[in-house]
């Protein structure tokens, strides 16, 4: 299990800071000469026929509901293997990412709500600051280097595992169009063979994998976000090893799909949707409700929701604080979850799929970006403080012990 963690922090610091250039260069792209090429390279229609059955959509489209796909695939992997082998087995040390998630997902979205009150169009985004990106989080900790303990690199991880399911359930209750029930139904009955599958101790991959992209298809013509169909394809594939194997499948699998990922799927997505054109905007425009919701939801919301989620669970001895861990750590990586981009970028394209040309649209992805940006600085500048030699027994608050949150 430690050599998966290493090797899953590793391609996840990574992709943090291909994340980051392809984003910038998205920016560059949509602020030079370059930007007629770039939003015609997204327009660009790209279409799958097999007999009668067509598919076509821009590439932005391809991008966004199927690359992303297989982000939430991995997402799902992980979910179920933190689940039955991590450490969300343990429903003890489950129990203080889960309150912390829960905390950074519901004081981002009441802020949201608060400042954007009134406006049901804008109040369409109170999800858009509720999220996490574990890429560039796990980035900014590689930066500080083996300081961190490996308890709150854990803590980080399982929260934004829990942060990314609260996510995949967030679309799937509030951001789906109208159901096509004749599509659902051919959903239904392909979860049923793959239930079929897996009861039966299947271990073969491709039958897995084909009847997961019946799904994809099949969830895409129904009205449901096509990305769910990854998550529901994760949770049956088995974790039990092939004959002669060590590794189970899917853990086998989980190791091969977080490089493409990583590497391709998330920078690629970046770059399709981080091209802000800044022409005609002024520094008033941050005051428009929707980018100054997300941005305060961003750094505000999410770092007293993950902090007060976590002390309440500790305070109540319902868990403690991971080993080798202080209350100023905790509150370092919970600056960090405030880095949304990512999946505050999907969400928000979710959110405004229909307002093409709203200056929501645009908004939205000032706030994004500003408020990931505060929560990367804050969170790195208080990490790099705390993890001094004379500062690692910070002082719990009134009532918590500290290090092990024992009372």
């Amino acid at each position: 299990m430690l050599h998966l963690l290493r090797e899953f922090l590793r391609h996840e610091a990574a992709g943090g800071f291909l994340l980051l250039g392809a984003a910038a260069l998205a920016l560059i792209a949509a602020n030079s000469p370059l930007r007629p090429f770039y939003e015609g390279l997204l327009e660009l229609p790209i279409g799958v026929r097999v007999a009668e059955f067509v598919l076509e959509k821009p590439l932005h489209l391809w991008i966004n509901d199927g690359l992303m796909a297989l982000f939430f695939f991995l997402v799902g992997l992980e979910l179920k293997r933190e689940w039955l082998k991590g450490q969300l087995r343990n429903r003890r040390r489950a129990v203080l990412p889960a309150a912390a998630a829960v905390g950074g997902m519901g004081v981002p979205a009441l802020i949201y709500v608060a400042i954007n009150w009134g406006d049901p169009y804008a109040l369409r985004g109170w999800a858009i600051p509720t999220a996490t990106d574990i890429a560039f989080a796990v980035g900014v900790l590689a930066m500080l280097g083996p300081r961190v303990p490996a308890g709150l690199k854990l803590f980080l991880l399982a929260l934004a595992i829990l942060d990314d399911l609260g996510a995949v359930v967030i679309i799937a209750l509030f951001y789906t169009a109208d159901l096509s029930m004749s599509s659902l139904a051919v959903a239904a009955a392909v979860v049923a063979g793959l239930a079929v599958l897996h009861w039966r101790g299947v271990t073969a991959l491709p039958p897995y994998l084909l009847l997961g992209l019946v799904l994809w298809v099949a969830v895409l013509k129904s009205g449901v976000h096509a990305t769910l169909a990854g998550v529901v394809t994760a949770l049956f594939i088995p974790l039990r090893p092939p004959p002669g194997e060590q590794l189970t499948v899917l853990e086998r699998l989980e190791h091969d799909l977080h490089p493409t990922v990583a590497y391709v799927v998330l920078p690629v997505f970046a770059f399709a949707n981080a091209g802000l054109s800044l022409e005609g905007m002024a520094l008033t425009d941050l005051l428009h409700p929707v980018p100054l919701g997300v941005a305060l939801g961003l750094f505000l919301g999410k770092q007293l929701g993950v902090f007060l989620g976590s002390w309440v669970a500790v305070r109540a001895s319902w868990a403690a604080l991971p080993p080798g861990t202080s209350w100023a750590q905790v509150y370092g990586a919970a600056l960090l979850c405030g880095i949304g981009f990512t999946m505050s970028l999907f969400i928000g394209s979710l959110a405004f799929a229909e307002a093409e040309g709203h200056t929501a649209v645009v908004d939205e992805r000032v706030g994004i970006l500003l408020g990931s940006f505060l929560s990367a600085v804050a969170g790195y500048l208080v990490l790099r403080r705390t993890l001094r030699g004379d500062d690692v027994a910070a002082a719990a608050p009134e009532g918590v012990a500290k290090e092990d949150g024992s009372g």
